[in-house]
């Protein structure tokens, strides 16, 4: 009997074995049947196609295109990417100290950082760069005429603006750059630390530990962490972050992979910083993914109030996979858990609707509840809900497309070429009168167009109807009231936009810091984050479940 049953389990077990071999065996055939298809397919468009063909740029954009189907967060690197990947991971690079986007194609300078070859060199926000060691941008091949920008400290660099019409050259030297995930802290009154976490690079931890440190020197007995529009970084500074205000051996996070061995639990492994000054984290919708690690372990220990707005709901894991000839893959490996077991993932990728292109919510079937360390009930599937909710205002369609088309940044150097001086910038306020003024400005704007602007305009075009004045007249007419219509609508988002504004034209006035020093006076959510932390009643009731 035990030897039918041994030969029975043997068989049983042979039969697995050939399945599990011939399953992978299959897929492996899958695999290289797809590349080879894929090679003989180029292979045959590269050298019948009528036109030239550029390679690496065919298979950049290929490739690109397939991942994105993937979702987001999982993406191919070429060479130049991977350098672009590893400063910000590491924090340093060189170059001269300003931050780029693109106008017409062209560099366009958004941001000026304190103290480096650009501002020395007086460098303005604004500024768009034609040329660089007298490279024409304008017909440069490839992707980002930036990255010229960049290099070895210590070498030159000469490049030339367009500053309102006038064409101005600078000679700058490179110099080393470092991203200081903690661009500002200060104590705000006689007892409250604050502290400005923007990234998570390598630096992260450290800098968070400096301020804090310094801090404690200057006599604070609670602490604001603002990680308001930080998008996260790595999760291992995220880990020693929150081991700062929690004990050694703590479950921070845990991770749960395909592959067995990317599944880890994180734990707390040093002494903490300290475990009773009273903590309040601002978060807000762009909050996403380390930031929502730190801000859910410490909430689901009861070790900080969670103040602001729903975070962006980012529960996945990258890890970085080397390619050959230096490129790399930015891989969704996993997604990971809070303490509680909440996974915060809001999108669904895997089942995006290909047709649409839509991708579900997981939370359009209902929050999971899981519990705190007192048993307060928190919910997965959305982000991290505060406990305080203080940024509740919903952003019309007119004010989203308002904030994706670069109009903001266009007032705000108009502003500072008109006004030579502003107010102090802990003083500065956006007034009621300057929205005004920036209305009108929206008037004569060609960028900011909505959706049936856009389609209005396309149908004019179609007709090719411009001789006709009759049909013209009636074109201008219906443009300038839907024109009219939207910049109207601007205003149910006035004060948000007013916030928005002030933040920019601080910037080019007074840099970052100008705009950190005006948040912390005039800031709503900061005002009332000082003001819990005051009322220690209050902050004790919520922890405890019973606000």
């Amino acid at each position: 009997m035990k030897k039918n049953f041994k030969k029975k389990s043997v068989i049983v077990l042979l039969i697995a074995i050939i399945f599990v071999s011939f399953s992978f065996q299959s897929k492996f055939f899958e695999v290289a049947k797809q590349i080879e298809i894929y090679t003989t397919l180029f292979k045959e468009l590269n050298m019948y196609y009528v036109n030239e063909i550029n390679p690496a740029e065919l298979t950049t954009r290929a490739l690109k295109k397939t991942l994105k189907d993937l979702d987001p967060y999982t993406n191919y690197f070429d060479e130049q990417d991977v350098e672009a990947a590893k400063i910000r991971r590491e924090g340093e690079y060189g170059g001269i100290g300003a931050s780029i986007n693109y106008n017409n194609k062209l560099p366009l300078i958004v941001r000026i950082k304190k103290g480096y070859s650009a501002d020395k060199a007086g460098l303005k926000p604004g500024d768009v760069i034609t040329k660089i060691d007298n490279q024409n941008l304008e017909s440069f091949e490839g992707n980002d005429g930036s990255s010229l920008l960049l290099g070895t400290p210590e070498t030159s660099v000469s490049i030339e603006v367009n500053r309102n019409g006038k064409k101005i050259e600078f000679n700058l030297k490179r110099e080393k750059i470092e991203l200081n995930p903690v661009p500002f802290y200060k104590k705000i009154g006689n007892e409250t630390g604050y502290i400005v976490l923007t990234g998570f690079n390598q630096k992260a931890a450290s800098e968070v530990k400096k301020a804090f440190e310094d801090l404690k020197t200057q006599g604070i007995t609670s602490l604001i962490l603002d990680l308001r529009s930080n998008p996260g970084g790595l999760l291992g500074e995220a880990v020693d972050i929150s081991n700062f205000f929690l004990p050694k051996g703590k479950i921070i996070t845990s991770t749960k992979a395909k592959v067995k061995k990317w599944s880890n639990t994180y734990l707390s492994r040093n002494n903490p910083l300290d475990l009773e000054i009273p903590i309040v984290v601002l978060i807000n919708g762009s909050s996403a993914s380390a930031s929502e690690i730190v801000t859910g372990a410490l909430q689901d220990y009861e070790r900080a109030v969670v103040m602001g707005k729903r975070s962006f709901g980012k529960g996945l894991v990258q890890r970085y996979r080397t390619l050959s000839y230096g490129t790399q893959l930015k891989v969704t490996i996993s997604k990971y858990y809070t303490p509680s077991g909440r996974c915060i993932q809001e999108l669904d990728y895997a089942n995006r609707d290909f047709k649409t292109g839509k991708v579900p919510k997981f939370s359009d079937g209902g929050f999971n509840e899981f519990t705190t360390q007192n048993g307060r009930k928190v919910f997965d599937g959305g982000g991290i809900i505060p406990d305080i909710i203080t940024e509740n205002e919903t952003l019309t369609e007119e004010t989203k497309t308002l904030l994706s088309s670069g109009v903001l940044f266009d007032f705000a150097s108009s502003f500072r070429t008109k006004n030579i001086k502003i107010a102090a910038a802990k003083d500065f306020k956006f007034t009621d009168g300057n929205f005004k003024q920036f209305q009108v400005f929206l008037k004569s704007d060609e960028k900011f167009l909505t959706k049936e602007e856009t389609s209005f305009r396309k149908a004019y075009k179609t007709l090719n109807a411009s001789q006709n004045k009759k049909i013209k007249k009636e074109y201008l007419r219906i443009i300038s009231t839907l024109k009219t219509e939207k910049i109207k609508a601007l205003s149910s988002n006035k004060e948000f936009l007013k916030n928005e504004i002030k933040d920019i034209i601080l910037d080019q006035y007074y840099y970052q810091e100008g705009v950190y020093q005006n948040n912390v006076v005039l800031d709503n959510t900061i005002t009332e984050a000082v003001r819990l932390l005051k009322n220690t009643t209050k902050y004790n009731q919520i922890l405890s479940g019973k606000k």
